[in-house]
C-alpha cells in the first residue's frame, strides 16, 4: 500500500500513525478502535503489509494507519524502512506508540525515536492487566514529565482505558506541538554540533522536526537526506556543508547509545516492581518449552497432539459435508434434467465443476477449521517464537534464518500462507530460501492422502491404537519433511543463494492467556476462508478439465487413458504408475483431488467419486497393482512434489520472479522423483534377495 493510499483522508479527518514493537498488542488496539472499518494491502514495491481504518469520537474523525511492527525507525529491514518513512514523511497529524507495560524499557527505544520525528506523540501503554499480575507498577505522571508527551495505560483486549486514550488523542491533535519533548543526551561534542544544526535547520524546515533532521545529518544518513529533501522541497543538507561532521559510524553509535540510555533512565524512574523476579513464571515455562534438552521433544509432542486432533476431529464434519453436497448435487442434476439442459452441459456443471469444487471444500474445510485455530492459539499463547528458538540452531547450520521455523510451521496449514509469512525474514537471501523450501512440509491438502495411505497399508490396528499409530507415522513423515527442508536450505545457501546466516533479534514475548473467541474468528476469517477461497478458484476450472479428459475419447480411449498410458513407464521407475502421476498433474490446482482422480480412472468413470470405506478402497488399489512399495512411494511423492497452483501464484507474487517460481516448482518435484526411484530400487532389490 502506497503512502498516498494510507494518507487518503477526507476534509476534517485527522491522520494518526499507529506504531509499536512486535508482540505489544498493536493490532488489538487497532482493531478495538477501528472495528471492521479497515482495509489492508502492501506498501508500494514491497511485500510489507499494512492496514488503515477509520473511527469517530465526539464528532471528530480519525484515519488510523497501522504501520509495520518495528524496533527502530533506522532502516535495517523493509519493515523498519516503511515504518520510519511513514512516521517521518507520511504527513500524520499525530502518532500513537503502543508499548508493553511488562517490558516498558525495551519499548521506549522506539517511543523516543518517534517523539523526535513526531512531537505530537501519544504513548499507549498496553497490557496493563499483565503488568499488574506480575506486580509491575507505572507512574504515568512521572512518565509524562520525563518524555514530554501524554501517556495512557490500557488493556486493549478488554477495552479498558481506550476511552481515555481517544480523549487524550483529541486533545493532542487540537493542541500546538509540545515545546519540550524527550531529548536523548549526546556526548558533549556531538550535542554542541546537533544543537547548532538544529538551530540552523529550524529556520528553514516547515515539515520535519529540526532535532530529527540534525541527528540524521550527524549520522550522514544519505537515504534519509534524499527523502527529506524531496519532502521539504529544498536541499537542506547544504545548510550543514560548512560543518565538520564527525565520522558517520561514530555518530550513529552515539545516537543509538543515547536513546538506549535515556530509555533506561525513564523506565527506572517511572516503573516500580513488587518482586525482584516478576518474570519467574515465564522463565519456568521456558525451561520446559524452550529448554535445550526437552524443548524440542515437547515441541514435537505438541505438534503430534495437534495433528491427532486434526485427523480425528476432521473425519465427522467431512462426512457430513460430503453427504450434504452429494444430496445437493443430485438435486442440481435433477433440476438440469427438468430444464432439458444438454447432457454435456449437465455433465460439465454437475459432474465436473460442482463435484470437484464440493470435494475440495468437504476435504479442506474441516481440517483447516481445526488446525488453524489450534495454531493461532499457540501463536496467541506466545509459543511460536519458542519454536523458532528451538530450531534456530538447525537453521543456522543450514545458513538460514531461525524465523524460517515459524513460516515452515505455517506451511502445515497452507503452504501459500507459509510463503506469505516469509515476509517476517529481513534478509532477502534467507527469505528466498524460506519461500523455496516451504513446500517441503505437507499442507492440510496433502494430509488426507498421506493419512489414507497410512491407514490402508501401514496401520494394522483399529480404534484408538490405529489412530495413535497413524498419528505417529504422520509425525515421522513430517519430521522427514523438516529434515529435507534443512538439507535443501543448506544446498541453496552454498549454491544459487550463497551466503552466511545473518544474525537477528528474536523477542520471546510473555506467555499470555489466549483469547479463544477472537482466535477462532481471526483464524477462520484471516486464514481458513482466505485459503479455501483461493483453492476453490483453482478447483472450479480443474473440475472442467477433469470432466473433459474423462469423457472425451480419442481412438476409442479417453484422454485420461492416453495420458496415463504415456506416463506409465516413467511412473513404474518411481514405484508408481501412470494413473497416479496423472492424478498429481490434474491435482495441481488442489492437492485434495488426487485420490478421487485415481479412483475415477481405475473405475473408468466419467466423474470423480469417493469410496469412504477404506477396506473397499484398499481392495480397489491392490486390484490395480498397488503394493507396499507403491504405498510408500505414494507417501513420498505426496510429501515431495510441486506446489499447488495457489502456492505457485503466491511465490510469484512474493518474489516477483518467474525464475524463482520455477525453481520453487522444480526443487520438491526433483527431490520426490529421486527419492521414489531410490526407494523403488531398494525395495525391488530386497524382494529379489529374499
Amino acid at each position: 500500500m502506497a503512502h498516498e493510499e494510507l494518507t487518503k483522508r477526507e476534509d476534517g479527518e485527522y491522520l494518526i500513525a499507529l506504531a509499536g514493537n512486535p508482540n505489544v498488542g498493536k493490532s488489538t488496539v487497532f482493531n478495538a478502535l477501528t472495528g471492521m472499518k479497515q482495509h489492508t494491502g502492501n506498501w508500494a514495491g514491497k511485500t510489507v503489509s499494512s492496514a488503515s481504518g477509520r473511527f469517530e469520537w465526539e464528532g471528530r474523525k480519525f484515519v488510523l494507519a497501522d504501520i509495520p511492527g518495528t524496533y527502530s525507525l533506522r532502516a535495517s529491514s523493509a519493515e523498519e524502512e516503511c515504518a520510519g518513512d511513514f512516521i517521518c514523511f507520511g504527513g500524520a497529524d499525530a502518532a500513537i506508540v503502543v508499548c508493553d507495560a511488562t517490558c516498558l524499557e525495551r519499548n521506549l527505544n522506539l517511543a523516543i525515536q518517534t517523539i523526535e520525528a513526531a512531537p505530537r506523540t501519544l504513548l499507549c501503554v498496553n497490557l496493563m492487566d499483565e503488568a499488574e499480575a506480575k506486580g509491575i507498577h507505572i507512574d504515568f505522571q512521572r512518565l509524562e514529565e520525563l518524555l514530554g508527551v501524554p501517556a495512557v495505560g490500557v488493556t486493549a483486549r478488554s477495552g479498558k482505558g481506550l476511552d481515555e486514550l481517544v480523549r487524550r488523542l483529541c486533545e493532542l491533535v487540537e493542541s500546538e506541538p509540545p515545546e519540550k519533548t524527550v531529548s536523548a543526551a549526546l556526548p558533549e561534542e556531538l550535542e554542541e554540533k546537533a544543537s547548532e544544526l538544529e538551530k540552523r535547520l529550524g529556520e528553514r524546515l516547515t515539515k520535519l522536526p529540526p532535532r530529527l533532521a540534525a541527528l540524521r545529518l550527524l549520522e550522514r544518513d544519505s537515504d534519509f537526506t534524499e527523502k527529506a529533501e524531496k519532502y521539504e522541497g529544498f536541499p537542506y543538507s547544504e545548510l550543514a556543508e560548512d560543518f565538520e561532521l564527525p565520522d558517520s559510524g561514530k555518530a550513529a553509535d552515539a545516537v543509538i547509545s543515547a536513546v538506549i540510555g535515556r530509555a533506561e533512565y525513564v523506565a527506572g524512574e517511572a516503573v516500580s516492581l513488587e518482586s525482584s523476579q516478576p518474570y519467574l513464571r515465564d522463565r519456568r515455562l521456558d525451561r520446559i518449552l524452550a529448554g535445550g534438552k526437552i524443548g524440542t521433544p515437547v515441541m514435537l509432542l505438541l505438534l503430534g497432539v495437534i495433528l491427532w486432533i486434526t485427523i480425528v476431529g476432521a473425519n465427522y464434519p467431512s462426512e457430513l459435508l460430503s453427504s450434504g453436497f452429494s444430496r445437493l448435487g443430485n438435486a442440481l442434476s435433477q433440476g438440469l434434467i427438468r430444464l432439458d439442459a444438454p447432457e454435456w452441459f449437465r455433465g460439465v456443471l454437475a459432474d465436473g465443476i460442482y463435484k470437484v469444487l464440493t470435494w475440495v471444500i468437504s476435504v479442506m474445510l474441516p481440517p483447516m477449521a481445526i488446525f488453524f485455530p489450534l495454531f493461532t492459539l499457540l501463536e496467541d499463547f506466545g509459543y511460536l517464537p519458542r519454536v523458532a528458538f528451538n530450531l534456530d540452531r538447525g537453521f543456522r547450520c543450514a545458513n538460514a534464518c531461525g524465523k524460517q521455523a515459524i513460516t515452515m510451521a505455517m506451511g502445515f496449514g497452507c503452504n501459500a500462507c507459509g510463503v506469505t509469512g516469509c515476509r517476517i525474514i529481513d534478509s532477502p537471501r534467507e527469505r528466498l530460501i524460506a519461500i523455496l523450501t516451504n513446500n517441503f512440509v505437507p499442507c492440510n491438502g496433502r494430509f488426507p492422502t498421506i493419512i489414507a495411505v497410512i491407514t490402508m497399508f501401514f496401520s494394522v490396528w483399529g480404534g484408538f491404537g490405529g489412530s495413535l499409530l497413524s498419528a505417529l507415522m504422520l509425525l515421522g513423515v513430517i519430521i522427514l519433511g523438516v529434515v529435507m527442508t534443512l538439507l535443501i536450505s543448506k544446498l541453496l545457501s552454498v549454491t544459487v543463494l550463497k551466503g552466511a546466516a545473518s544474525s537477528f533479534t528474536l523477542e520471546l514475548p510473555p506467555y499470555r492467556r489466549p483469547q479463544i473467541s477472537k482466535v477462532i474468528v481471526r483464524s477462520i476469517f484471516d486464514r481458513t476462508i482466505f485459503v479455501l477461497g483461493r483453492a476453490c478458484t483453482a478447483a472450479a476450472p480443474c473440475g472442467l478439465i477433469i470432466w473433459i479428459c474423462a469423457n472425451v475419447s480419442v481412438g476409442g480411449e479417453t484422454v485420461l487413458s492416453h495420458i496415463s498410458d504415456f506416463l506409465d513407464p516413467f511412473g513404474s521407475l518411481m514405484g508408481l504408475d501412470g494413473v497416479i502421476l496423472m492424478a498429481f498433474i490434474l491435482g495441481f490446482p488442489a492437492n485434495e483431488i488426487v485420490i478421487p482422480v485415481i479412483i475415477m480412472t481405475y473405475l473408468a468413470q466419467g466423474t470423480i467419486s469417493d469410496i469412504s470405506d477404506t477396506a473397499q478402497l484398499h481392495t480397489l488399489l491392490t486390484d490395480n497393482g498397488w503394493s507396499m512399495t507403491t504405498a510408500l512411494c505414494m507417501m513420498i511423492f505426496t510429501l515431495f512434489h510441486f506446489p499447488c497452483a495457489t502456492t505457485c501464484m503466491t511465490i510469484k507474487k512474493e518474489t516477483g520472479s518467474l525464475k524463482w517460481t520455477a525453481l520453487g516448482f522444480a526443487l520438491p518435484t526433483a527431490v520426490g522423483i529421486i527419492m521414489c526411484m531410490a526407494v523403488n530400487f531398494i525395495c525391488g532389490l530386497l524382494c529379489r534377495l529374499t
